[in-house]
């Protein structure tokens, strides 16, 4: 995913609203904390909008996710992303630059509410955490490319095109998705909720590498009909329900862990790296940029150490891990930059506690990319139920991009005002954040979707779960062998004795003849 970070370094010639610069600000006759407050914010709102939309694209997904299906949801996204992008690159006052920002958010929060549920959807459960650990590498990959992409056009400035071609390549990949999304198969599990089982069948086998009538097919597409069965008739309102499903409380697991990943500060150096190499560590602006591209290659580098650790750690160990790892980070960034500032109040230099702070960066962007990068993505989508999980995705990625627009809106305010205590608030921040993943976040590795309902169905507080799922027996194998068939559990023992619902007029061919294929199976 490419997603624009150029914006301070190159464009405060076209739009010097928003040069937050001291240098620049002193010989602009601007030397008033107040007026500096002033631009921090209103370069704030030029970043940050970006994010507003994406938090509308996200909202909206809640009601146009399941009536759209996944595919032609990111086909939308993408389309208004290109639109966005246009008006973006073509720019010439600082109003129509935001209003295409918004425009291009709108579309990504679309794009980024529904793409982790329809990759959890067409996953098995031993490689569900692998393939959405990939995306959040791809991110990385995205933010690796922005930076290199703006230190190469730095060099062309002061032409337009230093910010103006950055910004409109972004188009490339949207025209890639555009032109390959209906090639891939539709979410079996949003096929069956809308009663088209004979396709939901195949994209199953072709999803497996079995055929149609297989056992091991059959089974997960019973597992599956069982819950959708109960679960069709699904609305926004379901997600504020408590009974024996928990909605409320697992939608409220996937909100929050989307916010967790949000407020640790993680965009405060993603999007304000080459700026605060630059002001507050003391680099040139040509070093600043370079190390902040080499910190963008760090981050993608390390975003493919939880690519393989997911599964064999689990989602808590390595949520744990990484708030351990960002909150010593924190503290140790406030400490060098607190140095730096009492150097360079002293000697006129902060050259040896600046190396910390920028090597400390790179040692919190490791952190994140291997406990939470790609977990926010991954575990909202796993967590929660059929019936509500389009619109509790859109939700919880509303939350992500609701709490990256507040972090980017306060961030250079923060440190206009507050230096380097900005780093203490961060590091009491993701210090809280361990003790709520210890206590509350069920483990979701090698977990169908399905199993989860069935741990829900058996926690009675908040402060259950994590033991529930810990001592229910799992139903497929580290390397996805079925251990125990549907119907030998639990769940298919209760429904099989409620009433069933059907979730169409009539049968398809393949349920009302799929006693004669399971028997077919059997005797082979």
């Amino acid at each position: 995913m490419y997603r624009n970070f150029v914006l301070i370094s190159l464009k405060v010639k076209q739009f010097p609203e928003i040069d937050n610069n001291d240098d620049d600000l002193t010989a602009m006759g601007i030397t008033t904390q107040s007026a500096k407050t002033h631009r921090a914010s209103v370069q704030a709102i030029a970043v940050a909008s970006y994010n507003l939309g994406c938090f509308c694209g996200a909202i909206a997904t809640i009601w146009l996710g399941d009536r759209l299906g996944r595919r032609r949801t990111i086909f939308a996204g993408s389309s208004i992303m290109v639109i966005g992008a246009t008006i973006m690159a073509s720019a010439f006052s600082l109003p129509q630059f935001v209003v295409g920002r918004i425009i291009t958010g709108f579309g990504n929060g679309m794009s980024t509410s529904t793409i982790p549920t329809w990759q959890s959807e067409c996953s098995k459960a031993h490689r569900r955490g692998q393939l959405v650990m990939v995306e959040g590498a791809l991110i990385t990959g995205g933010v690796c490319f922005s930076y290199w992409l703006d230190f190469a056009f730095y060099y062309l400035d002061p032409s337009s095109i230093s910010w103006r071609f950055p910004i409109a390549f972004q188009i490339v990949f949207c025209l890639i998705i555009l032109s390959l999304i209906f090639t891939m198969p539709e979410s079996p599990r949003w096929l069956i909720l809308k009663g088209k089982e004979d396709e939901a069948m195949d994209v199953l086998a072709a999803l497996n590498g079995e055929e149609p009538e297989s056992d091991y097919v059959m089974n997960e597409f019973k597992a599956i009909k069982d819950v959708v069965s109960e679960m069709s008739k699904g609305s926004f309102s379901d997600l504020f329900t408590m009974d024996e499903n928990r909605n409320f409380h697992r939608a409220a697991l996937a909100y929050v862990n989307q916010f967790f990943q949000q407020i640790c500060g993680i965009n405060l150096i993603t999007y304000y790296a080459s700026f605060i190499y630059q002001t507050y560590v003391g680099l040139s602006p040509f070093l600043a940029r370079l190390i902040a591209a080499c910190n963008g290659t760090e981050y993608f580098m390390a975003s493919w150490i939880a690519v393989f650790v997911i599964e064999k750690y689990g989602r808590r160990k390595l949520m744990l891990f990484g708030s351990v790892g960002q909150t010593l980070s924190m503290i140790v960034l406030a400490v060098v930059n607190f140095l730096a500032a009492q150097n360079k109040a002293t000697n006129g230099t902060n050259q040896g506690p600046g190396v910390a702070a920028v090597l400390f960066l790179f040692v919190f962007n490791t952190f994140f990319a291997v406990g939470w990068l790609g977990m926010t993505w991954l575990y909202p989508a796993e967590v929660v139920p059929l019936r509500i999980r389009a619109a509790s995705n859109a939700a919880s990625t509303s939350a992500n991009w609701l709490f990256n627009f507040l972090i980017v809106m306060i961030s250079p305010v923060m440190f206009a005002s507050i230096g380097y205590q900005t780093y203490i608030v961060f590091a009491c921040i993701n210090a809280a954040i361990i003790p709520c993943v210890w206590l509350f976040y069920p483990e979701t590795a090698y977990r169908s979707l399905e199993e989860m309902d069935s741990i829900f169905h058996k926690t009675t507080s908040i402060f259950d779960v994590v033991k529930v799922a810990r001592e229910e027996p799992r139903r497929y194998g580290e390397n996805g062998e079925l251990l125990i068939h549907y119907d030998q559990t639990d769940a298919a023992r209760r429904r099989s004795s409620a009433p069933r619902n059907a979730l169409t007029k009539g049968q398809s061919y393949k349920e009302e003849h799929i006693e004669d294929i399971e028997k077919h199976s059997a005797s082979e």
